[in-house]
């Protein structure tokens, strides 16, 4: 996985879950997860409301 949510700024809203291509994100109670599946496509940092997912590539 190569992406960071920021657990302190993420608002819950499941933008990014909904985005996802791979199906890598998840929301668990009151924060994102993201499994092995993550491509590091960027599409939920774009579509990230509060700026709270960071993309490493």
């Amino acid at each position: 996985m190569s992406i960071n949510i920021n657990r302190y700024k993420c608002g819950y809203c499941g933008a990014c879950v909904g985005v996802c291509p791979s199906g890598a994100l998840e929301l668990v109670e009151t924060w994102v997860e993201a499994n092995d599946c993550c491509t590091s496509c960027g599409l939920c940092a774009k579509i990230c409301p509060v700026g709270a997912i960071e993309v490493n590539r």
